[in-house]
């Protein structure tokens, strides 16, 4: 993990490998950003128009290198662009700082240190840029070393990342400085967690290799954890997880995994879709459509990591974690289309499509939560590809059955910037689910597919409850290239909204 320190040094003295400036889209040329000013007086307070004759215009995530003015200690300017120029006596908000901290952390990968200097106003500003560089920084290489020591011929590994950010004008002794600096590790540490397990390939993580990095981490953080086998999952009735797992020689697991606070006055309970490889079963996938469903298995990637940074933040409410693990393989002992599953709650389900089974395994550990009585419920699952096609690769749906709630589950999507949009979920589409042979199908609809699987998991849901689903399908896994603190591959999409929603719990603005 990249270090990070707060630091009140000038940056000409400062020794690094690179000082970091921020640079705005103005009206008609680009614009220095605060934080910048020692740096701008070295080029004689022309940096703007250098970097404008290099190219820049100070477009979000733009990067422009150029050799450092004399004098200073550290080699390379590194001007990242941090979009539209704020209006007058405005700041640039956290995402655009965070969007350019993680540009400038990628572009400076192999180095060993540098200076972050943009802008910061308050502790708000010092998280975002925090969160940004170590977001940005991650990179996952586990599988690029040579494969044996005798093997002559080694795999080439990517740059190593940035191991060092200094904050400049963000002060050391400042109390929220250093507890935004504190909440930035922790939380991003966590996400990147979530993004090693989501980036491991299904070889190497099946559900009883993603229970027991649970356990491990639940010891370390003191967390109680439970894990249901095979044996017990079989014991309590758990059709929808079993049925899911039944082709794999990989049996499924249910990890229940318990952060408590003497302080708490709410108890969350959030829980994650973890299926570890998704073939679609005996309703294969069609070619094309396999090569990345390792990444199936991000909501309880997000959930586990949601519940470490609780209980590493210490945040003053009860959160349970529970992780519905399970791979989705066809075999000659998998569930076909057409069989009926006797689910935990005791309601059965006809399964019209193996390839709609991350609302098998959310069903069970909704009606197993729902024991628990939580004050409310949010599950989170790369679900659906409907709602890709309603909402893209970079926003998730938030779908609830209360719109007070829903609501407040968006505002902490937006105020940590994550995309997220409210989705409804209309009566008229249960019937699409009605069935001849059980008390309902988990196919309905064709049309509004991403909304038919939420009403079919709010069937699952405890009476009374309150209860969210994020559909995270879309930014779960980036196919494409890396954009502001975003890699390729796994994204840690979600991780950051349940903290934050968890922190609104502790202090009882919820909702």
């Amino acid at each position: 993990m990249t270090a990070l320190t707060l630091s009140t040094a000038a940056a000409p003295g400062l020794r690094a490998d690179a000082i970091v400036v921020g640079v705005a889209k103005g009206a008609k040329a680009p614009v220095v950003a605060p934080g910048a000013e020692a740096v701008d007086k070295a080029y004689d307070g022309k940096l703007a128009v250098v970097l404008e004759t290099l190219g820049a215009s100070g477009a979000e995530g733009e990067v422009t290198k150029l050799p450092a003015p004399s004098g200073f200690k550290a080699p390379l300017v590194v001007a990242v662009g941090l979009g539209a120029e704020p209006q007058k006596d405005a700041t640039f908000e956290a995402e655009a700082l965070r969007r350019a901290a993680g540009a400038a952390a990628r572009a400076l990968a192999g180095s060993k240190k540098a200076a972050f200097a943009l802008p910061i106003a308050d502790a708000g500003d010092v998280a975002a840029v925090a969160e940004g560089a170590l977001l940005g920084a991650y990179s996952f290489d586990v599988y690029k070393e040579n494969a044996s020591a005798n093997n002559a011929s080694k795999a080439k590994k990517g740059k190593a990342p940035l191991a060092e950010v200094a904050l400049l004008g963000a002060k050391p002794r400042d109390r929220d400085h250093k507890a935004a600096v504190e909440r930035a590790t922790a939380v991003t540490e966590e996400l990147n967690r979530a993004r090693d397990l989501i980036n491991t390939p299904p070889n190497d993580l099946n559900p009883a290799a993603f229970a027991a990095l649970a356990q491990a981490a639940a010891k370390e953080h003191g967390i109680k954890v439970q894990v249901l086998d095979e044996k017990a999952l079989e014991k309590g009735g758990y059709g929808g997880i079993l049925g899911v797992g039944a082709g794999s020689a990989s049996a499924p697991r249910l990890v229940k995994l318990s952060y408590t606070s003497s302080k708490a006055k709410k108890h969350l309970a959030y829980i994650g879709k973890g299926i570890t490889y998704d073939s679609g079963g005996i309703s294969l996938k069609p070619a094309g459509h396999n090569e990345t469903m390792k990444c199936d298995m991000s909501g309880a990637a997000a959930v586990f990591a949601a519940v470490v940074a609780a209980a590493r933040l210490g945040l003053e409410v009860n959160v349970t974690g529970w992780l519905a693990l399970a791979e989705n393989m066809p075999s000659g002992s998998a569930t076909r289309p057409g069989d009926v599953l006797r689910m935990y709650s005791g309601k059965t389900v006809e399964v019209l499509n193996t390839d709609a089974e991350g609302r098998l395994v959310l069903a069970d550990a909704l009606a197993k939560a729902s024991e628990d009585k939580p004050d409310a419920i949010v599950d989170v699952a790369t679900l659906t590809g409907a709602m890709m096609l309603a909402l893209g690769n970079r926003t998730f749906g938030i779908m609830a059955n209360d719109d007070a709630f829903r609501s407040a589950v968006h505002e902490a999507a937006e105020e940590v910037g994550e995309g997220a949009w409210p989705m409804p979920l209309p009566d008229h589409l249960r019937k699409g689910m009605d069935s001849p042979t059980a008390d309902i199908a988990n196919m309905g609809e064709r049309y509004g597919g991403g909304l038919v699987a939420g009403l079919f998991l709010k069937e699952f849901v405890g009476e009374g409850i309150t209860w969210a689903h994020l559909d995270i399908a879309g930014p779960a896994f980036n196919e494409g290239g890396p954009f502001g603190y975003t890699p390729k591959g796994g994204t840690g999409s979600a991780v950051r909204t349940l903290v934050r929603v968890a922190e609104l719990a502790a202090s009882g603005d919820l909702g």
